[in-house]
């Protein structure tokens, strides 16, 4: 057994150990050993006492950060990789970042991918424009493109400047991701530049940024302000914007659009937006009826 390697018993021991250390707020020993010791850890098969060793290795801080970033890249164990991601998270340094932006690009486990992404997220600000250059990448899978949004998401409401920034980006892909991300600024903070901006989306030249538009109204404003707005757009060229209009109405309940739906019914000619329209429609009657 290699000396930084724990038998079953002596990872129990060491956690126990740690446990309560932790719980009476000691600081932890940062040297090389100690640390080894703790990464080793991360591989138990115990889900309890790895989260003891990720917990451990959080309360170092900073000092841990190497050791947990060589792992995160180069661990032959998935296990370890995953951990340690997790452990960046708790740490939240942006020291990190460029590791975690290599683990999220090149690993090919999604709970790493997703745990990167997650510490990227806690990161905050600093992460952004690394994220959106990802985003864009043609090689970036549908899998990343819906962590980054997520982890964007997160960000929103610390970074309210940058995200109305990259809501004018020329790339459309940044423009769906920060006006996704617009939804947190304006539950969070009723930020009213970020209402607006998400008004002004519903006009985008790219559909799928008016479709997330038409979403996202429909959780962050009462019927009365936005009804006209979603119902001019129930005959948008996209039907994944019509949908989304729909689907928009029928959560704010907006009763006053069960004359206009009815009439869009009358001309859709794609199946699955007619399905939306009468299941809209139907909810909006019973809810006029309550």
């Amino acid at each position: 057994m290699n000396e930084h390697e724990l038998s079953e018993d002596e990872a129990l021991q060491l956690a126990e150990e740690l446990r309560s250390r932790l719980n009476d707020g000691e600081i932890l020993e940062a040297d090389q050993t100690s640390l080894q010791r703790m990464m080793a850890g991360l591989g138990d098969k115990r889900g309890s006492l790895r989260l003891t060793f990720a917990k451990s290795l959080g309360s170092v801080g900073d000092e841990a950060i190497p050791i947990l970033c060589h792992a995160l890249r180069h661990h032959e164990n998935v296990v370890v990789r995953r951990a340690s991601a997790k452990t960046l998270n708790i740490i939240g340094s942006k020291k990190a970042l460029p590791f975690l932006l290599d683990a999220f690009k090149h690993d090919q486990d999604p709970v790493v991918l997703g745990s990167s992404a997650g510490a990227m997220a806690t990161i905050g600000p600093d992460a952004m424009d690394d994220l959106f250059e990802i985003l864009i990448h043609p090689d970036s899978t549908a899998f990343q493109v819906g962590l980054i949004n997520l982890a964007l998401s997160f960000i929103g409401s610390k970074a309210p400047e940058a995200i109305l920034k990259a809501a004018d980006s020329p790339h459309a892909e940044i423009r769906v991701a920060a006006i996704a991300a617009l939804g947190e600024q304006i539950q969070a903070l009723d930020d009213a530049m970020a209402k607006d901006r998400l008004i002004q989306a519903l006009n985008d030249i790219s559909s799928e940024v008016r479709a997330e538009a038409a979403t996202l109204i429909g959780k962050s404003y009462d019927a009365d302000d936005v009804q006209h707005l979603l119902v001019e757009m129930l005959s948008d060229d996209d039907t994944q914007v019509r949908k989304n209009a729909a689907l928009s109405l029928m959560k704010l309940e907006a009763i006053d659009a069960i004359e206009p739906l009815t009439l869009a019914k009358t001309t859709e000619e794609d199946e699955g937006v007619l399905k939306v329209f009468k299941v809209a429609i139907q909810i909006l009657q019973r809810a006029s009826n309550e």
